[in-house]
């Protein structure tokens, strides 16, 4: 500070999953109205802004958040502003992270006391952008300048299928912690680095259904792109390249479901009832069976 001249270099991150924002509401001293901001707040003396930003949404949400590789910056210069009861010449660079905090994260909250924040919510982003939620300047050139993350993943997949006592397939239900919760998918999994992809049918299989199974010859490959939350809470946008294999188990194979995973439950489900519509399942389902 020198003279009136004040700068201020804080950090904030965008947390964004389901179509919601991670939002602060700004106490009643900072702002007379209604009015939500990011995250976040100054450094203090000496302090990474990376540390800086974690300390600040645990304080302002009681979240624990994980934030991103690279920020955005964004300078604010108010020359003839109020700041504590003074007339001064504000400047405010600010540095905003991406975010994410795990899905099975509580409800946030404000942990510091007689802070600059006083309600912490997931806010929609449509009234964000709508005006409904009213928020700083700020708010809407982060999220004007945001994109989910975007990668491709290659994944093997079983198709395995029975005549008796019915034609069926074995299918495994999306759990909450996966994309297309409450579908039924083939078994498989993304194929680790290195890892031949028949091998990778057999190991997802296994930890997916509790059983060995074998494979066989490369059925079809498939394309998917989906939009939503990561396990890990993260905002993604993910192609996934499906390589599906014709597989076998044995007749009297017994069934368990991973603790903790994207499955949360194995069965073999009629065909029928997968080409009525009658079962919900991801798209490469329905192509392969019906193909």
């Amino acid at each position: 500070m020198a003279g009136n001249r004040v700068q201020r270099v804080a950090a904030y991150a965008v947390v964004v999953r389901d179509g919601q924002v991670l939002l602060s509401r700004l106490a009643p001293r900072v702002s007379r109205s209604e009015l939500w901001t990011l995250p976040g707040g100054g450094l203090d003396h000496g302090e990474d802004p990376r540390d800086a930003v974690v300390r600040e949404v645990r304080e302002e949400t009681g979240l624990d958040v994980t934030i991103g590789e690279s920020a955005r910056t964004y300078s604010l210069h108010l020359p003839d502003t109020w700041r504590r009861g003074r007339r001064v010449d504000a400047h405010s660079l600010r540095i905003v992270y991406d975010g994410w905090v795990p899905v099975d994260a509580p409800e946030p909250r404000v942990l510091e006391v007689d802070g600059s924040t006083v309600e912490a919510a997931w806010c929609s982003l449509d009234g964000v952008r709508d005006g409904s939620v009213p928020t700083v300047a700020m708010v809407r050139e982060a999220l004007d300048a945001y994109a989910p993350r975007r990668w491709q993943r290659v994944a093997a997949y079983a198709l395995v299928r029975r005549s008796e006592p019915d034609d069926a397939v074995l299918l495994t239900r999306v759990s909450p912690r996966g994309f297309h919760t409450g579908q039924w998918s083939l078994p498989g999994g993304g194929v680790d680095f290195d890892e031949a992809p028949a091998a990778a049918v057999v190991r997802e299989v296994a930890e997916e259904t509790g059983v060995e199974c074998t494979v066989g010859d490369l059925v079809t490959t498939t394309s998917e792109t989906v939009r939503g939350t990561a396990p890990n809470g993260r905002d993604e946008e993910v192609q996934t390249v499906g390589l599906v294999y014709a597989a076998t188990v044995a007749p009297d194979a017994v069934f368990t479901v991973e603790t903790g995973g994207t499955t949360d439950a194995v069965e073999w489900v009629p065909v029928a009832d997968v080409l009525s519509g009658a079962v919900p399942v991801v798209p490469t389902v329905l192509q392969v069976v019906s193909g």
